[in-house]
């Protein structure tokens, strides 16, 4: 079995990567097992991210990598808080952490009528740090902000993604259609396609 690196120490991802690799004879590998440090993630798209976080986690341990960015873009706001999810508060000097976030992203849709919104996740994986044939995948998934929190289940910003297929938000959706349904769980599905069409070449 052939092992791969994950540029995350997300058990959470590391659990769905683990689970989606597994029948590829593939074994995910979180970096900090390795030693690998933090990448720099200063691009302002989630592609380049991504690719930055592979090629830095490969680069350090000479193995294959994959890495995932993701965030909310939200449409009434150009797209924000987009790549800086994570850190959209902190960057507004509002505080940290995810209450934090979702406090902000109330405040700054107050008086916005349109709420519609995506969560997006680029996958890209490397075979070496200057792998000139990087497969990338994308998943996005559509919904709203809703106008107050609901749910216990997940983390960021699903309290306040409502999904109207489902008509619940993501925090109130079980683990299970959570991942059935998201953004990362789409993007997995896809690049899980393109390596098994690269294993069979």
């Amino acid at each position: 079995m052939q092992n791969i690196v994950l540029a995350s120490n997300n058990k959470g991802k590391l659990a769905e990567f683990q689970a989606l690799f597994e029948p590829l004879q593939l074994s995910i590998i979180p970096q900090g097992e390795l030693g690998v440090t933090e990448a720099e993630e200063p691009f302002d798209t989630f592609v380049e991210n991504a690719l930055a976080k592979a090629r830095h986690a490969s680069a350090q341990t000479g193995l294959p990598a994959v890495a995932d960015d993701s965030g909310l873009c939200v449409m009434a706001l150009d797209g924000a808080p987009g790549v800086y999810s994570a850190r959209y508060a902190a960057l507004h000097d509002a505080g940290q952490g995810d209450a934090a976030n979702n406090a902000l992203l109330l405040k700054n849709l107050s008086q916005q009528s349109n709420r519609k919104a995506c969560f997006v996740s680029v996958l890209v994986y490397v075979n070496s740090p200057t792998d000139p044939r990087p497969l990338i995948a994308e998943g996005v998934w559509w919904g709203e902000v809703a106008r107050q929190a609901a749910g216990e289940h997940g983390f960021g910003y699903d309290p306040l993604f409502y999904v109207p297929e489902r008509q619940r938000t993501a925090a109130e959706l079980s683990p299970a259609e959570k991942n059935t349904y998201s953004h990362r769980a789409q993007a997995l599905a896809v690049l899980v396609k393109q390596l098994k069409a690269v294993h069979s070449e």
